[in-house]
């Protein structure tokens, strides 16, 4: 081998080496380091959810896709997929946890080669209060209770004139009351919940801040209480109410009922996030989105006759329709006859739907979820039936998934089968209309000039009037029922 062959080889050798030392040197300096598991966010209305089951344990390998929980948010329980790789070191939130807040750390992954056994839950974050903050907050309590602006600023002066003056004067009614240990007044205004300035002017004039009943926001002690306690009108608490110095905090306890119809022996159930989130969301629609209501007479005979037929054709397949799954289709079919209910409206646009995806409210334990079956105006009557069917049954056990649940162009709400005559129901947001149906009841009917006994469904719809006009939402509900009453067109 030539000299210069070698003479280049060796110095590839040597710069290989050096950047093995490199390389080394950097791992020792910068080990490898955890990776915190956060609680996601699983849909855009979740805060918070419960880690109902891990599906990996302390010291197993995972990689990426590979599913390490189930997670229930407030519609539905959901599967949680790892987008890292590496070993689970530890696990920080125990199964059937509830109430974790998104972004909260669940579990810890470690890198390939870190030491596992040194690796601890991170912890809690704690709120830090600066002195601007504190004045922000000072000022807003002054606000409320003097009202406005000017009060403010003259509570600001007579801090000043108190700092200047230093007096600690004694109330003439009592006798001078000794300053609050500083075990009781020190540093938790957790404990106490004082503002600032109320305890350096307490500290200043001697007052007992554990004998004080907060006027400020949750009870805490401002200024005023510090004024009145000087001149001796400030209400005083009760000694067996006080908490002992070194008790934990104690949670505000919820307000009593003011009615006497509570006295009655009664219990009280905690709201669950899907509770919380459809008060939410309803109570918004009725607030925010002008609802208008049209409601319609339907023969349905013809409907229960084409169902009977297709049953028994689609027996061999082991499909059944129900009355609900064409109801679906119809309604689908009306709104691509009536494109002009088929809309949302947004602050600054009109949102016109190319298809019709019908959101079918379906009742489950504690609560109610709308599963969407999508294209329905373009899929036949079997895949209809089928796809309801594996999707009501996956909204009951809570595995629907987020797009399954979210969207939408329109809804339907059925409770035909609890015999109800008529009702309206309440639009759920974005979309612009929703379809409410009623049992269908024999009744004497005008039919080609006599009196016939016919099958009759109420249907009501009710309509955003923001996008859709009166006309407009009466044209779709004329669509519906002649959709209805001549069923074999949804075969085409």
């Amino acid at each position: 081998m030539p000299a210069r062959q070698a003479s280049a080889l060796d110095a590839i050798g040597a710069m290989f080496d050096s950047l093995k030392r490199k390389s080394e040197l950097i791992q020792e300096r910068y080990p490898a380091m955890p990776i915190n598991l956060q609680m996601p966010a699983l849909s855009p209305t979740m805060e918070e959810g419960t880690l109902a089951k891990w599906l990996v344990k302390e010291g197993d390998s995972v990689a990426s896709g590979d599913l390490l929980a189930e997670i229930e948010t407030d519609k539905a329980t959901m599967e949680f997929e790892a987008i890292d790789e590496g070993v689970i070191a530890k696990i920080v939130i125990a199964e059937g946890t509830e109430n974790v807040k998104v972004g909260a750390v669940i579990a810890i992954i470690a890198e390939e080669g870190e030491n596992t056994d040194d690796i601890e839950a991170p912890a809690a974050p704690k709120e830090k209060k600066t002195e601007e903050s504190d004045a922000k907050s000072e000022e807003a309590d002054a606000e409320g209770s003097e009202s406005g602006d000017a009060k403010a600023e003259e509570a600001k002066s007579e801090e000043a004139d108190a700092k200047a003056e230093n007096p600690a004067p004694e109330p003439e009614s009592k006798a001078a009351p000794t300053p609050a240990p500083q075990a009781a007044s020190g540093s938790s205004d957790e404990r106490l919940k004082v503002s600032p300035l109320a305890r350096r002017l307490a500290e200043e004039k001697g007052v007992d801040l554990a004998a004080l009943s907060g006027s400020g926001p949750g009870g805490r002690i401002i200024k005023v209480d510090i004024d009145a306690a000087e001149g001796g009108t400030a209400p005083a608490k009760s000694e067996t109410a006080s908490p002992a110095p070194d008790a934990a905090p104690v949670p505000s306890p919820a307000p009593s009922p003011k009615s006497g119809d509570f006295d009655i022996p009664h219990t009280a159930e905690k709201l669950s996030g899907m509770r919380k989130t459809i008060a939410r969301r309803l109570t918004e629609a009725k607030q925010t989105i002008p609802h208008y209501r049209v409601s319609i007479d339907v023969n349905i005979d013809k409907l229960l006759k084409l169902r009977g037929e297709l049953n028994a054709s689609l027996e061999s397949r082991g499909v059944k329709l129900s009355v609900n799954d064409l109801l679906i289709k119809a309604q689908a079919v009306a709104l691509m006859q009536a494109p002009d209910s088929n809309v949302s409206y947004t602050d600054d646009n009109l949102i016109r739907y190319q298809r019709a995806d019908i959101s079918v409210a379906v009742s489950i334990p504690g609560g109610l979820i709308t599963p969407i079956i999508t294209s329905a105006d373009s899929k036949s009557l079997s895949a209809i039936a089928t796809e309801m069917k594996d999707l009501a049954e996956r909204a009951k056990a809570g595995k629907l998934k987020m797009h399954e649940y979210q969207g939408g162009t329109a809804s339907l709400s059925n409770m035909g089968m609890f015999g109800v005559t008529t009702f309206d129901a309440v639009i759920n947001p974005p979309q612009g209309m929703i379809l409410a149906i009623s049992a269908g009841i024999k009744k004497p009917v005008v039919i080609d000039d006599s009196v016939q006994i016919a099958t009759i469904m109420t249907a009501t719809g009710s309509f955003d009037h923001r996008a859709i006009d009166g006309a407009t939402g009466a044209a779709f509900m004329k669509a519906f029922k002649e959709t209805v009453e001549n069923p074999l067109g949804m075969l085409a």
